[in-house]
């Protein structure tokens, strides 16, 4: 199972990871990612409120599915699937989960981390943080970090 869903609602990890294995006897290992909603806004550390996460429906999912693609290629697969949420979260709520499977771990392990630094870093969703006694029109657009991208970098040179 191949799987990339955008939405505004929650996903339960659990459920979605055990769709991963359900009925199935040749997959050996399922590693899981979830991320959340941190309560301090980046590096000024200052209190969130909340994260407005905006996409380009239909763009953004094309282009995880692309990615997923190219994790198939790279690795064994036996399945996968990106859940990333989209709207206003709150400290706490989980924004995206990445689960991959694999006949063995390796390879389920570096593709959830190669799917990872590609949605950290170029994925087409834009975020805006409202900090703590402002309100949402006072939010500022989350700039891309230089630690981010030169995580996804290494994947350019495998």
């Amino acid at each position: 199972m191949f799987s990339v869903r955008i939405q505004r609602e929650p996903f339960d990890a659990a459920a979605e990871a055990a769709r991963l294995a359900q009925g199935r006897t040749d997959v050996g290992g399922i590693v899981t990612f979830t991320g959340l909603c941190r309560a301090d806004a980046g590096a000024e550390g200052a209190a969130l409120a909340a994260l407005t996460l905006e996409h380009y429906p239909g763009m953004a999912e094309e282009e995880i599915e692309r990615h997923v693609a190219e994790a198939r290629a790279r690795w064994p697969l036996l399945g996968a699937i990106v859940v990333h949420r989209h709207g206003r979260l709150v400290p706490g709520d989980p924004i995206v989960f990445v689960a991959t499977a694999s006949a063995h771990r390796a390879a389920a392990f570096a593709a959830a981390e190669f799917l990872m630094d590609w949605l950290k870093t170029s994925a087409p969703f834009w975020k805006k943080e409202e900090l703590a006694g402002q309100g949402p029109e006072a939010g500022a657009w989350v700039e891309a970090k230089a630690s981010d991208d030169a995580a996804a970098e290494r994947w350019a040179r495998d």
